[in-house]
């Protein structure tokens, strides 16, 4: 993506010194269910999250990047449980996210919040900007007057960039990146400690998608954010992240930090998804890797490696035994038999 003027992150060595992860994910899960015949009970199952596992500190970006239809979105959403994961095992702040009950879970999202992808649809376009913000401060009993109440939407809005005159406008009278913007202050109206980007920037055009990604940087310089970012633009992923991971048909196959995934890529899923990523230079030569086919179906899922269909590199083995992830590196870490 060109003339991008961002703080890159990727140098950062030393981002918490809490030995516990903000974040583990052990296992995750997530089937969705085939129905047929006339009972309607389950024939088949999609495989939308199928063993996913990964940590990401406090104050870091961890981003997460595929095909779409890999699984990344839902992982999001069963990580916060807004959708509910099948099996697994998601730790926030040492606590056990996937047993909690109702009360206990709505506590805990005060900490734990997400940016919608789709910014015209994820805006209650009935509601007011000061609703549509002030709705968390409501619910979460965060303030304790109406002056207090104004007070913070405001600042929330210069916060993003936005003033005090849009408090009294709808989401329509917005264009993509102010609606995006407003999404953010939403996010923030209770001060979280993790916030889940879904695909914040791919809806806006490039010009905005840096400044909605630069904002996003100097928040988390400010606040102490963490990030979850999710992607298909590995030409963002690769300026905002920490470390990076690369998921394929429900799998993480691939996770690193952004320097060496970005140099030294492990699996021919990420070579070939990074030789894809256009050069700004007209001059400069690029081999690309052509995967042919198509992404499997997740519901019938080639037997051993599930990539061994489309990769170039495939073996016999590949075929049957399927890989695990495995360090390969320092903080590097890859499920392809190419690297034992």
């Amino acid at each position: 993506m060109p003339l991008l003027t961002l703080n890159a992150m990727s140098d950062q060595t030393s981002l918490s010194s809490n030995p516990t992860p903000l974040l583990e994910v052990n296992g995750l899960t997530k089937y969705f269910p085939i129905k047929g015949g006339i009972l309607g009970r389950e024939v088949d199952r999609v495989h939308a999250v199928d063993g996913v596992s990964f940590h990401i500190e406090a104050g870091e970006t961890l981003g997460m990047v595929g095909e779409s239809g890999c699984g990344k979105s839902t992982t999001g959403r069963c990580i916060l449980r807004l959708i509910e994961p099948s099996s697994g095992e998601v730790k926030f702040n040492g606590l056990n996210v996937t047993t909690m009950g109702s009360d206990a879970l709505r506590e805990i999202r005060r900490d734990m919040q997400i940016i919608f992808q789709d910014p015209f649809a994820s805006l209650n376009p009935r509601m007011t900007v000061e609703a549509i913000i002030g709705e968390a401060l409501t619910i979460h009993k965060l303030t304790h007057s109406t002056e207090e109440y104004r007070a913070r939407i405001v600042d929330l809005l210069e916060t993003v960039g936005l003033n005090a005159d849009h408090m009294k406008r709808f989401p329509h009278e917005f264009s993509g990146g102010q609606r995006q913007r407003i999404g953010i202050a939403r996010a923030l109206a209770v001060s979280p400690k993790l916030i889940v980007c879904d695909e914040p920037v791919s809806a806006l055009d490039v010009s905005i998608q840096a400044q909605v990604i630069n904002l996003l940087e100097d928040l988390q310089a400010k606040m102490g954010l963490t990030y979850l970012f999710i992607a298909h633009d590995l030409s963002v992923v690769e300026h905002i992240s920490n470390r990076v991971a690369v998921m394929y048909l429900g799998r993480v196959v691939e996770i690193a930090s952004s320097r060496e995934l970005y140099t030294q890529p492990k699996h021919p899923y990420t070579e070939a998804l990074l030789s894809a990523v256009p050069i700004p230079d007209p001059t400069a030569k690029k081999k690309r890797i052509v995967l042919t086919g198509d992404v499997p179906n997740p519901v019938n899922r080639p037997t051993g490696c599930h990539f061994h269909p489309r990769c170039p590199k495939a073996t016999e083995r590949c075929k049957v035994e399927e890989p695990q992830l495995k360090t390969v590196g320092l903080m590097h870490q890859a499920a392809c038999h190419l690297n034992d």
